[in-house]
């Protein structure tokens, strides 16, 4: 029998960082000794008193549905955490809580755009921007930036990219790849910009927002009150709180958008896990400086990592302000061939330090910049040093 998959699934690109995890895995299953610098995953337990949480949940028999939306109590934590560290007034109507903050990315673009309308995407971003907005039949506008500027857009490029089709910017502070925040400054000259087109919705991706090491407090383009309506907050528990795998992420919005965005969730998944919702409650209503060890680890593995990879000929570095990302650009080495390998661009880069220095990295095609690589510092300082002493064995 031959089955035909749609166009849809047929165009849909795989996530390159599943993709590279997945890589890693079944080398490392080969008895390969592989070192992963791919996942955005914090190597961290998750804190003692959110399981505590979690298992008391499960004690009271949290079992049956949430509402689609989240539980009530979840999003009232939410909606503190954001008044609290953000300044920003959500009722928890504004608020949809989703299966990870990818989801909550998913409902909103699928939610908002139709065919055709354009999507402004700053390079590098997030690898799942793009194809989320593919899969609405929008059109992603990429707009290039450079180690030379911190990898972030200027309110010129943002003015220039904008068409009669645009219809949503989607960006993350601290972003992933790069590392880069915008401060206060830069998204005021980016908002001045969209105060002078109405239509354009904006998606900001906080899910970084507590690893932060510029010293200023975070800001968001939301704060703004001329902003607000149009302002859309994700973020999430994953990053900051090490709970990756236990999927809770959120939305704030417009109560029309969070609306429409309940919608399209009660048709794909429903609410959230109940249990990890529970535990999500009583991370985000606990202070920030219970998981200062986990980000004050992530600023020494930042400058390990940095100084490391200075001694590498080739390795063009920023200095990142959050994240736990360093996206170094190395097109030194296209053209070059090494071992036997031509090096053409950073995929063909990724992979020639998998197969050679079993150290798996990211292209930096995944993030629309295609002349840098991904490493994540999400790892010990023992790995870090030995993936980047294995690297540079072998272009020494």
């Amino acid at each position: 029998m031959s089955i035909k998959l749609s166009d849809r699934i047929n165009k849909l690109q795989p996530s390159a960082t599943l993709a590279m995890a997945a890589k890693a895995r079944e080398l490392k299953a080969q008895g390969e000794d592989i070192i992963s610098l791919s996942l955005g995953e914090p190597d961290f337990n998750t804190p003692d008193f959110i399981k505590d949480s979690a298992i008391q949940a499960i004690k009271d028999n949290y079992h049956a549905y949430s509402p689609v939306d989240g539980y009530v109590e979840l999003k009232e934590a939410i909606a503190k955490k954001l008044k609290r560290d953000n300044n920003l007034d959500y009722s928890p109507a504004q608020i949809v809580v989703s299966t990870g903050a990818k989801q909550a990315l998913s409902n909103i673009v699928w939610s908002l755009l139709n065919p055709g309308d354009e999507v402004i995407l700053p390079c590098p971003y997030w690898v799942s921007y793009s194809d989320i907005a593919k899969l609405a039949e929008a059109v992603p506008v990429e707009v290039q930036t450079s180690i030379e500027n911190d990898f972030k857009m200027t309110a010129t490029q943002l003015e220039a990219a904008i068409t009669p089709k645009t219809k949503m910017l989607i960006y993350s502070s601290p972003c992933n790849p790069s590392g880069s925040i915008y401060s206060k400054e830069e998204l005021k000259a980016l908002a001045e910009v969209l105060k002078k087109y109405p239509e354009i919705v904006v998606v900001s991706d906080e899910i970084y927002e507590h690893i932060n090491y510029s010293g200023n407090p975070h800001f968001s383009m939301a704060q703004f009150e001329d902003m607000y309506e149009r302002v859309i907050v994700v973020n999430g528990v994953s990053k900051a709180f090490s709970m990756t795998g236990w999927r809770i992420g959120y939305m704030a919005a417009s109560e029309e958008i969070a609306k429409a965005c309940t919608k399209n969730q009660g048709q794909v998944t429903s609410g959230a896990n109940v249990i990890a919702q529970q535990a999500a409650i009583t991370a985000l209503e606990e202070p920030v400086s219970k998981i200062q060890y986990m980000i004050k680890e992530f600023a020494e593995r930042r400058e390990l990592i940095i100084n490391l990879l200075s001694e590498i000929k080739g390795f063009e570095c920023n200095q990142p302000e959050g994240a736990f990302y360093i996206f170094p650009n190395i097109s030194y080495y296209f053209g070059k061939t090494i071992k036997g390998k031509t090096i053409k661009n950073a995929s063909d880069f990724a992979m020639f330090l998998l197969s050679e220095a079993k150290v798996a990295t990211v292209t930096g095609d995944a993030f629309g910049s295609p002349n840098c690589i991904r490493f994540s510092y999400a790892a010990s300082q023992e790995e870090i040093k030995e993936a980047v002493k294995r690297i540079k064995n072998i272009l020494s």
